[in-house]
């Protein structure tokens, strides 16, 4: 079984490629910046932001291609890059049984063309990216906090995102309301590197037993060579 699983990963990771230089060739020059088959199982197209509609319309539309589904739609911070926001979109295909990634990249004030008119599910997962990373997606005109609330300040999948925070929430018993404050920690962050119950246990109750002197049994005669 081995064997043949190994034998049928050239053959798929060449189908791959063929069919991301199809998508290549379908399209004006230089939309799709790369191709790449990752783990020899995993198509993945880096896209150019302005030709990113076009790409996913021939994707969902083409009848190579047929990408009914957006699965997932997320974001990748690199703050050491210029462009430091990647953009992912997960697509299947039932119809034809395959898979492809789609990558576009961005800052953090250029905003990526919404796909929303083509996969409706895209509202939220682009709701999503805006509220964690920062991404603005032109053409949204649902671009609204989703999982932090509508007073929240900045975005925490930001790497440069501080741990804490900026603001931490209680509930004022005089006010009779939930109000905002500033993070005040006790003590400073400490990262503690405890050893596990495991590790740190070096003796156990009645390993004593170990070193008591046992009664042997008499030996039993054997006969000499």
């Amino acid at each position: 079984m081995a064997d043949t699983t190994e034998s049928a990963a050239p053959a798929l990771a060449g189908r791959l490629q063929a069919l991301g230089e199809a998508v290549r060739q379908a399209l004006p020059h230089g939309t799709i910046e790369s191709i790449a088959v990752e783990r020899g199982q995993e198509l993945v197209l880096h896209v150019r932001r302005e030709g990113l509609v076009e790409t996913m319309l021939l994707l969902r539309d083409g009848a190579d291609f047929a990408f009914e589904q957006l699965m997932d739609l997320c974001g990748v911070d690199w703050p050491e890059q210029p462009e430091r926001f990647e953009v992912v979109y997960n697509l299947l295909s039932l119809s034809l049984n395959q898979r492809v990634r789609v990558i576009a990249r961005t800052d953090a004030a250029t905003p990526v063309p919404t796909v929303s008119a083509i996969w409706p599910n895209a509202t939220w997962y682009e709701r999503e990216a805006w509220d964690m990373y920062g991404i603005v997606f032109a053409g949204q005109t649902d671009l609204r906090r989703l999982l932090t609330d509508y007073g929240f300040e900045g975005h925490p999948l930001r790497k440069d995102f501080p741990l804490t925070g900026y603001v931490e929430v209680r509930y004022d018993e005089e006010r009779k309301q939930v109000v905002y404050e500033p993070v005040t920690l006790t003590q400073d962050f400490r990262n503690f590197d405890f050893l596990s119950p495991w590790e740190a246990m070096t003796t156990l109750p009645g390993d004593e037993k170990v070193h008591l002197n046992r009664i042997e049994g008499p030996k039993p005669q054997g006969t000499n060579p």
